[in-house]
């Protein structure tokens, strides 16, 4: 029960369902996938940080370590080796950092009123602060109301309240490098795409990609498929195969397992992965990947919540503190990576790539000369630009 002291014991087996949910309260098998790799890569500047709705909002009160309980929802399979896999490497370090905590998971938690009773149920078993990968909506709102004394922190979502916020990555610079990269590497001109759904996160990374591409190479495009799924090896790699047989010598994507990395192997193909190293799963065709590590943000949130400093505060975890690309493949040369990473010297002193003139795929331009897209314009991308087919 809540309260109990508790040594960490042995791991248990992740669950699906709350089938069992008590008994996890025990720390969850970690997973051990490849830690995003930052080799040669400047130190971390702080978190980039947003204002609250609110100038001080009331603070929740400071719990003991020993008394607090911590419950996280996966979006996914922590063994998917990508975004789920790197959420459950932070829950790994909260652990590591606050040995005296308990903590309850769930993986693969639904968009559907099971979310509801999962996070209901979290609650009823004292968790003093709920994390979730994913931006579950009035899934978890409803619940919030009902617990003012529980802080909810949600990933890539909108929604804020006195005991709700959340933080995201701002992936898109990180986007425009690699697709620096991608615009010398490639001969055909045609990058691929696959996607999980038409979500902002969905244009600001395939937008961002292109940007990249032609701004070293103006003909280039990049052609998206939609496979409705963040999960799914095989409808990603018929998607893949679909875009490689249609002349795209670079496959990119936002899935969270590598399945048309390994259809680039085997084609001699690049492919451009996202969340994670993921190139143990096609060495030769890796051209690097968009990179996160939450481990300093989940550590810091649990710490000011035991403390008692929590405020609903969202934030973005920048280009190197939490965003970044992947160290370079092997088969990378090296003019193109000395290209591309002094465009991301660039944007760490400042500069952003996303000014105006910028032109949507009809021809509209929607970012004027002399303007530049704020990260929460960037956040709130629900547009393709010029030169991105399949997502109008």
């Amino acid at each position: 029960m809540p309260g109990q002291t508790q040594s960490p014991p042995g791991p248990v087996i992740p669950r699906r369902t709350l089938l069992g949910l008590a008994a996890s309260l025990l720390p969850a098998s970690v997973c051990t996938g490849t830690t995003p790799s930052k080799a040669g890569l400047p130190p971390d500047p702080p978190l980039t940080r947003l204002a609250a709705p609110w100038a001080t909002p009331p603070l929740l009160p400071a719990i003991r370590e020993e008394d607090a309980l911590l419950a996280i929802a996966h979006v996914g399979p922590v063994s998917d080796g990508g975004w789920s896999t790197i959420h459950n490497e932070a829950v790994a370090s909260v652990r590591t950092a606050f040995p005296r905590l308990r903590t309850v998971w769930v993986e693969s938690v639904p968009y559907s009123a099971d979310a509801t009773r999962i996070f209901r149920q979290f609650v009823a078993e004292g968790a003093n602060m709920v994390l979730s990968s994913a931006d579950y909506g009035d899934f978890l709102m409803d619940v919030a109301r009902l617990a003012p004394e529980v802080a909810f922190v949600q990933c890539d979502s909108n929604l804020i309240s006195r005991n709700v916020s959340w933080y995201y990555v701002s992936q898109w610079y990180a986007c425009y490098v690699i697709g620096v990269a991608a615009g010398l590497l490639t001969r055909t001109g045609q990058i691929g795409y696959i996607a999980s759904f038409p979500l902002p996160s969905v244009y600001a990374s395939a937008n961002a990609l292109l940007l990249g591409a032609r701004s070293v190479r103006p003909d280039a495009t990049v052609r998206v498929v939609s496979i409705n799924s963040w999960f799914d090896p095989q409808g990603a790699l018929g998607a893949a195969t679909a875009l490689a047989d249609s002349g795209c010598d670079i496959l990119s994507g936002i899935m969270d397992e590598p399945a048309y990395l390994r259809l680039a192997q085997a084609r001699g193909l690049w492919a451009i992965m996202s969340n994670n190293d993921e190139r143990a799963a096609g060495p030769d065709a890796y051209l690097s990947s968009i990179v996160y590590d939450f481990r300093p943000y989940y550590v810091e949130q649990v710490r000011a919540r035991l403390e008692g400093r929590w405020t609903p505060t969202p934030a973005f975890l920048p280009l190197g503190a939490g965003t970044d690309r992947d160290a370079w493949g092997a088969r990378v040369p090296e003019n193109v990576r000395r290209q591309a990473d002094a465009v991301r010297a660039r944007i760490l002193t400042g500069w952003s790539p996303f000014a105006g003139p910028i032109h949507d795929s009809h021809g509209n331009q929607r970012v004027a000369v002399g303007e530049t897209m704020s990260d929460l314009t960037l956040y709130h991308w629900n547009w393709p630009v010029d030169g991105v087919l399949g997502l109008d």
